[in-house]
């Protein structure tokens, strides 16, 4: 089970950390990764993380403004946004996908979902 917390509004150019608690079977053998839905668009990539913690992957709309990572003993994934933008504002989902020997962007590799986050950025 996933459960995503930490959305909220915020201004342009501030900062907000998402939150995704993960049950431990999830969080230990599973890349996690965090996608964004728009009103009126389809669900998009944002970042995963290697099972280990080590290795990360962004998609080019994010790098170098966000950052996920994973506390594995605190079964906890997150995600610090940072340089917020009007187009960030979007539901947030953290999710844990099987595939750990390569990073997929792809939503329908991943098995699980948590309920999704609001992050709204105001201009």
């Amino acid at each position: 089970q996933l459960q995503a917390s930490g959305g909220g509004l915020v201004q342009a150019g501030g900062s907000l950390r998402l939150s995704c608690a993960t049950s431990g079977h999830t969080s230990r053998n599973y890349t996690m990764g965090w996608f964004r839905q728009a009103p009126g668009k389809e669900r998009e990539f944002v970042a995963a993380v290697s099972w280990s913690g080590v290795s990360t992957y962004y998609a080019s709309a994010v790098k170098g403004r966000f950052t996920i990572s994973r506390d594995n003993a605190e079964n906890t994934v997150y995600l610090l946004m940072h340089s917020l933008k009007s187009e960030d504002t979007a539901v947030y989902y953290c999710a844990a996908t099987g595939i750990i020997m390569v990073f997929t962007t792809s939503a329908d590799e991943y098995d699980y979902w948590g309920q999704g986050t609001l992050v709204t950025v105001s201009s």
